[in-house]
């Protein structure tokens, strides 16, 4: 008998604002890996890191932003990797930002967009990504979340 193996090596963080009453997600296009799709932030964990400290490296290191507040995600995403035959867990987490915050690409991605829950839905291409974000859109933007979940990175 073969056994898939699990790995968790990689975070997912999903940046949201809210701008004039109206909830914004971040989606940038990618210019390498899956080249041309529009994804959220995702990232290795590097040693010696939490999972929640790769989560806001990947983000200042792919759009120079900084969270105002970052939670847990509370649910993860999960994906079959064939050409390593494995399954992929990856930690959410939740990162607020300034409206104000200008973004600054690096070369991993060509462009970005800050657009509502529905248009994201339409642009991301795996039901895994439009699950998370319906997730985050219902347990982060149209309910307050727990207090529980706010992870101090001060």
């Amino acid at each position: 008998m073969n056994e898939i193996s699990v790995r968790c090596h990689a975070v997912s963080l999903v940046a949201v604002r809210v701008v004039n009453g109206e909830n914004e997600v971040l989606l940038l296009r990618r210019t390498r890996s899956f080249k041309g799709e529009w994804c959220q932030i995702a990232g290795q964990i590097e040693v010696g890191e939490t999972a929640w400290q790769a989560a806001i490296r990947e983000l200042a290191e792919e759009t120079s932003l900084v969270p105002v507040t970052l939670y847990s995600g509370d649910t993860c995403e999960q994906f079959y990797e064939a050409h390593l035959d494995v399954i992929s867990i990856l930690p959410v987490f939740v990162a607020i930002i300034d409206p104000t915050a200008p973004v600054k690409l690096n070369p991993e991605h060509s462009e970005y967009r800050w657009v509502s829950f529905n248009a994201a839905d339409r642009m991301v291409p795996f039901a895994g990504q439009r699950r998370t974000l319906r997730h985050v859109e219902a347990e982060f933007l149209l309910r307050a979340p727990s207090h529980h979940l706010e992870i101090k990175i001060a």
